[in-house]
């Protein structure tokens, strides 16, 4: 973790845009900015809870243990996000880790300041309780897809959330580049099925791979397979 110069135009992160803007200038005071190199531990499940992140660029993958060797990948941040906030509450530890996907930088607020804001901005403090409820009900659908769901129906709606999430490129590939591994602990599965099932998708020309790089050549036929 590398401390940088202040990279956040206070404009663009969930908690600029959403607190009163008299109290902008406060978290200018208060916000420190930290550089990430791809790969590198943000936090890890156990340790202390010191404050909140939000993205200013780059993309993190928020993970969880599953068994002595599996993670399973809760969810993405991308610019703007929020993450670390499951470490509010009574606890005084993070749940889940959070690791840069790629290169990183991100605005830290530290926990009690964090807390002043929420007490006296309302409006914020609304919207976090929106942004736990949808991401209750993300959980509380991920766990009836990985009880319920064939494999290949939670692979394609991996892909699509993606997709849905960070856009495209201009060469029409999902905008993020993740390993077979990392995918497959999305969608709670093992490398090996994984593997096999884009290689049936490329060959249904349902999708496209080069190397990392993923198109949805067919978004309908992809969803297709959440409905089996």
């Amino acid at each position: 973790m590398k401390k940088t110069k202040h990279g956040c135009d206070l404009k663009s992160c969930f908690l600029c845009q959403k607190c009163l803007p008299e109290w902008i200038p406060a978290v200018s005071a208060h916000r420190k900015d930290f550089h990430f190199k791809k790969g590198q531990s943000i936090f890890g499940e156990g340790d202390k809870v010191e404050g909140i992140y939000f993205v200013t660029a780059g993309k993190v993958k928020v993970h969880k243990k599953w068994g002595e060797e599996k993670e399973l990948i809760i969810r993405f941040a991308g610019p703007g996000d929020i993450f670390g906030h499951r470490g509010l509450g009574h606890g005084s530890s993070y749940p889940i880790s959070a690791t840069a996907l790629e290169p990183v930088s991100a605005c830290f607020i530290g926990l009690d300041f964090f807390k002043a804001t929420l007490k006296l901005n309302y409006e914020f403090s609304y919207q976090m309780l929106l942004f736990f409820a949808d991401e209750l009900q993300e959980s509380e659908r991920k766990m009836r897809n990985l009880a319920h769901m064939q494999v290949k129906g939670r692979i394609a709606q991996a892909l699509l959330a993606l997709k849905d999430k960070f856009g495209v490129t201009g060469e029409g590939v999902i905008d993020i580049l993740l390993s077979r591994q990392d995918l497959a602990s999305y969608a709670g599965t093992t490398y090996e099925t994984v593997f096999r099932i884009i290689n049936e998708l490329v060959y249904d020309q349902v999708i496209r791979t080069e190397g990392k790089h993923i198109e949805i050549l067919d978004a309908a036929r992809l969803a297709d397979h959440t409905k089996e």
